[in-house]
């Protein structure tokens, strides 16, 4: 037990530690295990900090009057910012996150006594205490542990008896009021399985991210936050990241604690069988990777007969072998052999059996193994692939002909592209190519110099034949051990890159695409191409209404008689806009609409087209939410509206899709598919929360995609929205069943209100109301209660209209006093004047003093105060591109300049659709920065899917199908 109030008493000095190493028992001491009873239960809350907990609890009794004070402070709070349920004691948390506040005052001095006292406790004093409420306090502890001492007073802060318990409540905002600190509480952090690096660090070396952000990402992802609230909401903490690099170091987190978790399921398990030496677990918790990690556990894997080195020990020679390195002089090998042993019968064995124990601990040596990767980055490493022999006997001639560029490949490991490597592990797959890496001899021979020399220098004198073994063993250890680890590690490394790089490729073409700019106010045609089952149309309102279906035979020598009808059809309902998919019969569907309007056929109207991408609408037609929307209609008319949605409102409608099958991706099929859904889910989620979404309007398939919400909660809010009529502001979410404090905080930022639409809504109701007046008090309260009438008590905010977190609206408001602004001029150009004004004289930064919080966090207010009501950020992104005439692949000539929109985005270049039936590419060298639109904020230097860019045709190859373009600008 002498070992416990040590550990107790080095927490006390670094309360940043996440989690307890209690919860760590299991590696550590069986004492510490036994002594520990309730980990059973509290393992399934690894974020809970249960220690400091309890002991703030022996000190928080004596100070009644401290905690009165805390409670007025926070009544003061919940008056200023009437949108978020934030619970008294998380208000003072939060407070003293912000150590600028005028009200912190005195907190600091009382915070910093306390302390003092629990570090002389140790875990026995909770031993006498009630586990059950034990327990139950610990429920809200999600929250940041803060720097210092500070801490402390956060988890005391439950001592204080309120109104009703704020378990629930504690999980809310980190940073309410939106100032936050640089670093929420030191670079150090304790994980669930301490290994013997630390995480903060190794992240930061992972991701090339500063450690004090990583530190904040890990504890920010610990309390639940997702993605886009962090990168909107969270900027002082993150230093401004954006979501793509918020997401890097989420999967970067995710890989070092699956190492950590796998390491410890390791060391268990060989504790129990008792094979755990202390070398073993020095290398296991020094692992860092789970190809180490493999290297390291192999020996141990049951179901092999053991390596050389332990069958070797088992015949006794590993005192022999550490003798060698250790006392060479006292050791005699001839005394080991055994005549009837096998594996000891002469001195060549018991050589033998000595070197393959020395290559094994060569092999698992931290330094040997660091100063060999070391080398390796100094020299070159070459990657080679061959045409596989047998492949070049008996392969399918198409399948090798694709793989012709790495039949001869060789390529410095340092340079090799991503593309190239995905495309070698697929011909390896395929067995059309062998590949290898190339480690230059000069590796190997210096590092046995050094190895000999060095690192495993004998402490004595060597004979020559005990010399001789050592030479062997480490050439053996390099041979056997060493250099397959390194290929297997390069290996590794250089597909887990590619594959991250493609799935991120992926998602920022997929974000592009989400956020296509709508085309409002127009009446479309759908046209889903097709030649014996003839073309589908749908005719859509430019609210989305399906008011016409119908199906055209196009291509069947019916074609000017169709025309009738498809011409009918437009001036019946003043449709000039017809969306053809790119799928089977797009080329032909599309001449034959180039040619009518050419003609002026549909005259007087002045129809346009556009080719839209069809991928994944016949999967989404056959699908339940498509039966549940469309239920009346053939699952082929379902495409054509589906295809007439997406230039519409593509973010509305492509969300319905699985995002894998919207197909703007490189090798997709060959990279990790958990790794894939997860991004890609995590694009579509930030792209829909920071469009944001009208609360009344939107369908219940958008709503899961909002930050925080998923299928349950938002089926909730569809239901709470029929039960109860339209939400008047974001406040009356919190009735919704299932919306906790912590889903409100994540999700409430990225909902919207109509402004216009509440106060209509609440005028008739307050004229419904006024005509029940004569009616008895009961049959009043009756009503009232059958049929809620949520404007009788809430009131519409008009900040709900913007993006404003309601945890940042007391700021707003005083901001607004400050301006001598008014809330319902909110996106006028009165507004704009006054901000400009105050911004001009003061300047950003005093401002955000004055008011007692952050830049980023004013810089929020003033965009949400200043955009236009309605305002939408896909205004900026570029739209379909409608065209009348059509160009045929035969009419391409070198030199001519084209207009066409990028299809698809990979890291070798951009194909780029110009019209005529089959994409260009422009390769990436042909993409440079003075190329690129200065205007656009552009999130790296490249194209992405749906931009428009004149190029110009550089070569044409007719056989093959394949045009070169150059880029000449982004239009």
């Amino acid at each position: 037990m002498s070992s416990l109030p040590r550990r107790v008493k080095s927490e006390a000095k670094a309360p940043e530690d996440e989690l307890p190493s209690y919860l760590n028992s299991s590696s550590e001491s069986e004492e510490e295990e036994e002594e520990w009873e309730p980990k059973s239960k509290i393992a399934k809350k690894p974020r809970l900090l249960k220690k400091n907990e309890a002991k703030s609890k022996k000190v928080a009794a004596p100070r009644p009057a401290v905690a009165r004070k805390n409670v007025k402070k926070v009544a003061v709070k919940k008056e200023m910012d009437v949108s978020l349920p934030i619970a008294p004691a998380e208000e003072n948390r939060m407070q003293l996150l912000k150590p600028k506040k005028e009200d912190v005052g005195t907190k600091p001095n009382i915070l910093n006594q306390k302390p003092e006292v629990p570090k002389k406790m140790g875990i026995k004093s909770l031993q006498g205490k009630n586990m059950k409420s034990f327990e139950s306090d610990e429920k809200p502890s999600t929250s940041i542990p803060i720097v210092g001492n500070q801490m402390k007073h956060e988890k005391s802060e439950k001592d204080f008896a309120f109104e009703e318990p704020p378990f629930k409540k504690m999980k809310s905002a980190t940073c309410p009021e939106g100032k936050p600190v640089r670093n929420l509480g030191g670079n150090k952090i304790k994980e669930e399985f301490e290994m013997n690096w630390d995480i903060v660090q190794a992240l930061s070396e992972m991701t090339n991210v500063e450690p004090w952000v990583c530190a904040n990402l890990i504890r920010l992802f610990q309390e639940e936050n997702t993605i886009p609230f962090i990168a909107r909401y969270r900027k002082e903490l993150i230093n401004n990241l954006e979501a793509d690099a918020l997401r890097e170091v989420q999967q970067a987190l995710e890989e070092l604690r699956t190492v950590a978790k796998k390491t410890h399921t390791m060391i268990q398990k060989l504790k129990k069988e008792g094979k755990l030496s202390g070398c073993a677990l020095t290398a296991l918790l020094n692992c860092r990777t789970l190809e180490e990690l493999d290297h390291v556990s192999a020996p141990y894997k049951t179901g092999s007969k053991g390596t050389k080195a332990q069958r070797a020990k088992q015949l006794g020679l590993e005192p022999a072998a550490l003798s060698l390195l250790q006392n060479p002089m006292q050791l005699n090998l001839f005394s080991y052999i055994r005549p009837n042993t096998k594996g000891l019968s002469t001195i060549k064995e018991v050589e033998a059996g000595v070197q393959h124990i020395l290559a094994d601990i060569f092999a698992k040596d931290k330094d040997t193994l660091d100063f060999i990767r070391k080398l390796c980055q100094q020299r070159y490493i070459c990657i080679q692939s061959a045409l596989a022999k047998v492949s070049s006997k008996s392969g399918n001639e198409k399948d090798i002909d694709k793989f012709q560029l790495y039949h001869e490949f060789s390529c410095n490991i340092k340079n090799i592209q991503h593309h190239q490597i995905l495309a070698i592990n697929r011909g390896e797959n395929l067995k059309i190519l062998t590949v290898k890496v190339n480690i230059p001899d000069g590796v190997k021979n210096e590092f046995c110099w050094w190895c000999v020399n060095e690192r495993w220098r004998p402490k004595q004198f060597l004979k020559p034949e005990l010399m001789s073994i050592l030479r062997n063993s480490v050439e053996d250890a390099y041979k056997r051990l060493i250099y397959p680890l390194l290929c297997r590690e390069f290996r590794s490394k250089l597909t887990s890159d590619a594959e991250k790089e493609s799935v991120m490729m992926f998602g920022r073409n997929l974000r592009q695409l989400l956020l296509t700019s709508p085309v409002r106010g127009r009446t479309l045609m759908g046209v889903d191409p097709g030649y014996k089952h003839g073309c589908k149309l749908a005719i859509i309102s430019p609210t989305s209404q399906i008011l016409h279906t119908d199906v055209v035979y196009l291509h069947s020598g019916q074609g000017f008689r169709e025309a009738e009808k498809i011409k009918r059809l437009l001036l019946q309902y003043n449709c000039s806009t017809v969306v053809i998919g790119n799928g089977t019969a797009c080329r032909e569907t599309e001449a034959y609409f180039a040619d009518l309007i050419m003609k002026k056929y549909f005259a007087p109207l002045d129809v346009v087209y556009c080719i839209v991408s069809e991928a994944g609408a016949s999967i989404y037609s056959v699908s339940p939410e498509a039966c549940k929307e469309m239920p009346d209609l053939d699952p082929n008319l379902r495409s054509a509206v589906s295809i007439a949605r997406r230039v519409q409102d593509p973010l509305a409608e492509l969300v319905k899709i699985e995002p894998k099958h919207i197909g703007v991706g490189m090798y997709q099929h060959d990279v990790s598919q958990t790794l894939l859904k997860a991004t890609l889910d995590s694009v579509v989620e930030e792209c829909v929360s920071f469009v944001g979404v009208d609360i009344n309007i939107c369908s219940e398939i958008l709503l899961r995609h909002i930050a925080g919400l998923n299928a349950n909660r938002a089926k909730n809010i569809i239901e709470w929205r029929e039960k109860n009529g339209p939400f008047i502001n974001r406040e009356q979410l919190k009735e919704v069943k299932g919306l906790g404090p912590k889903t409100f905080q994540q999700c409430a930022g990225f909902i919207r209100f109509n402004q216009e639409y509440i106060k209509n809504f609440c005028s008739n109701k307050k004229t419904e109301l006024g005509s029940h007046a004569l009616l008895s008090k009961a049959i009043a309260q009756g009503k009232k209660k059958s049929k809620p009438t949520p404007c009788a008590f809430q009131q519409p905010n008009p900040l709900d209209q913007t993006c404003i977190h309601p945890e940042s609206y007391s700021i707003a408001m005083r901001f607004l006093s400050f301006i001598g602004g008014n809330a319902n001029d909110i996106g006028k150009s009165d507004m704009q004047q006054k901000v400009n004004a105050v911004i001009q004289k003061e300047g950003l930064e005093g401002t955000a003093k004055r008011l007692n919080t952050t830049v980023h966090t004013l810089q929020l207010i003033i965009d949400g105060l200043t955009q236009p009501e309605g305002f939408d950020i896909r205004t900026d992104f570029d739209k379909p591109d409608f065209k009348r005439s059509i160009v045929c692949f035969e009419d391409l000539s070198v030199g001519a300049v084209l207009t066409g929109k990028v299809e698809n985005a990979t890291p070798f270049g951009v194909f780029v659709d110009v019209g005529v039936g089959k994409s260009g590419l422009i390769p990436v060298r042909n993409i440079t920065e003075a190329k690129l639109s200065k205007v656009k904020k552009r999130r790296s230097l490249g194209l992405g899917p749906g931009e428009r860019v004149e190029v110009k045709v550089l070569n044409v190859d007719i056989p093959r199908l394949r045009i070169t373009l150059d880029l000449i600008r982004v239009l």
